[in-house]
């Protein structure tokens, strides 16, 4: 019977042991200080047939996307337009939207002024494809990929990048042509795409000047 108390006991103190172990425990954020960021993603050129890929221009207004509101943004701008006029030129599919705050179509920067037959995504949230045509839209031109820029990075082009995989579509992201408030975000999100299940077979990182066109 001793023994058995004493075999009793023991388990006691063990899991006691395992409760105060568990309960001070690390958690993530108790580790954030000293995590270390994984390597930098390889960008990869890509090439493009305009007849099956579409430009998708997110979310660049003059409410968000200014020096005063989010200066990275507003250092994008030359890029994105150089990537529009390219696009224009082979006679490209090019996609609007703006943000939830209100903004229409008159407010997207004048540098990136849409055309008359754009598509302009309605204002519903981070994923363009909810609530919305653009799924069909881009059907019916028979698209089959997107060039992907939009700001903030870490909603826009995450969500409806990553959607836009997960429906089918491959996706071209020039990580020039993302933005967010800093760095972080924008590094989060070209992780995430590279390295997500599913999404990252269908995701080519890249950079605007790395963007060519097939015949």
């Amino acid at each position: 019977m001793i023994r058995n108390q004493v075999r009793n006991w023991l388990g006691l103190a063990g899991l006691a042991m395992l409760i105060a172990c568990g309960a001070g425990a690390q958690t993530l954020i108790d580790e954030w200080p000293g995590v270390k960021p994984p390597a930098a993603p390889v960008l990869k050129p890509a090439i493009v047939d305009p007849r099956t890929t579409a430009l998708l221009l997110m979310d660049f207004t003059n409410q968000t996307c200014t020096t005063e509101r989010r200066p990275r943004c507003a250092a994008s701008v030359p890029k994105l337009v150089k990537l529009m006029n390219d696009a224009r030129a082979r006679n490209m599919m090019v996609i609007y939207s703006v943000p939830g705050s209100g903004a229409t179509s008159a407010d997207i920067l004048k540098e990136l002024a849409l055309k008359a037959g754009d598509p302009v995504l309605p204002p519903l949230g981070p994923d363009k494809f909810i609530g919305s045509e653009f799924e069909k839209a881009l059907r019916d031109r028979n698209i089959t990929t997107l060039i992907v820029t939009g700001t903030a990075a870490h909603t826009s082009v995450l969500h409806t990048g990553g959607e836009a995989v997960l429906r089918g579509f491959k996706i071209i992201v020039p990580v020039d042509g993302m933005s967010s408030n800093d760095a972080f975000p924008e590094l989060y999100t070209a992780w995430h795409l590279v390295n997500a299940a599913r999404i990252s077979d269908g995701t080519t990182l890249t950079k605007t000047d790395m963007i060519t066109y097939g015949p």
